[in-house]
């Protein structure tokens, strides 16, 4: 890969790979201090391309050039359903599990996997009554009718410590799975704050929730907090694809299946209200943000 020119802004560098992209001439758009360098993939391309990077620089606002991301997005919208029957031809093991990417170690992630770890070797897998009593949002043994009477007496750790608890090896080791892929990304292309305020937030929300409309319970575990991070990578992802997160469709329409499979009762008692509020506060999320990042780039 090698580089053709400068353009001064980011908005013109995004238009002018899109314009490249409709013209299938893959290339790259990288900040360079001030600048935004373009880089062309084959080499056999960059004549080609530096040729249209100098009509760019002489009439950016020529009709090819405004056509850009509307042909692009048909360009990348037909490779992606071309991708996915190639997919739906292969089976192997990624066809069952998630597809796990190497986006390098994440602190916080590996931490909140070691944390669900920890806490199924104390409470045997949700078994031990006093480790789960200790850790749901409000215990139903000491239910006295009033609003969340363990975390108003100062024991605020039952906000979060839900999502730590897990009723069982397959409940503990599909949710670390998602977490894995899930965190991992959104810790390496957004950050571990992006990270760290989506679990706090997409973990206490939907336990009140859940709370609200159930009533005192035995529920655990890291579904809500999945389910928004899916929520978020999955907007986030088609709204702004330089953010650098996406879920395939395969995954995404797995766990849309599941949540309606969880819905029906078939699997038995779930903390669905938990499960559609994560995920309706990731959508939220994934949306604002990349709107909100379309805005800084024009």
């Amino acid at each position: 890969m090698r580089p053709i020119g400068q353009l001064s802004s980011e908005r013109q560098a995004r238009v002018f790979g899109d314009y490249l992209i409709a013209n299938q001439i893959r290339n790259e758009i990288e900040a360079d201090g001030a600048v935004w360098m373009v880089w062309i993939r084959e080499d056999d391309q960059l004549a080609d391309a530096a040729a249209r990077l100098e009509r760019f620089r002489a009439n950016p606002d020529a009709a090819e050039f405004r056509a850009a991301p509307t042909a692009a997005a048909r360009v990348r919208a037909a490779e992606a359903e071309d991708l996915a029957k190639y997919r739906q031809r292969v089976r192997n093991r990624r066809s069952v599990f998630p597809k796990f990417g190497g986006y390098g170690v994440g602190l916080l992630t590996y931490g909140l996997i070691v944390g669900c770890v920890m806490v199924a070797v104390f409470s045997e897998l949700g078994t031990n009554p006093e480790w789960v009593g200790k850790l749901v949002l409000a215990d139903p043994a000491r239910a006295d009718g009033t609003f969340l009477p363990e975390v108003r007496a100062g024991e605020f750790w039952r906000l979060l410590s839900p999502i730590f608890l897990h009723f069982g090896p397959m409940h503990l080791i599909f949710n670390l799975m998602w977490l894995y892929q899930l965190g991992c990304m959104i810790e390496a292309r957004r950050g571990v704050a992006t990270l760290a305020a989506l679990v706090i937030v997409a973990g206490t929300l939907p336990l009140i929730a859940q709370y609200l409309i159930s009533g005192p319970g035995y529920v655990g575990g890291m579904s809500g907090v999945i389910y928004g991070l899916a929520g978020f990578v999955w907007v986030r992802g088609n709204q702004d694809p330089a953010s650098g997160v996406v879920l395939d469709r395969q995954s995404w329409t797995i766990m849309m299946i599941w949540l309606v499979l969880c819905m029906t009762g078939f699997v038995g008692p779930i903390a669905n209200t938990a499960h559609v509020a994560g995920l309706i506060i990731g959508v939220i999320w994934g949306w604002v943000s990349a709107y909100y990042a379309r805005r800084r780039a024009d």
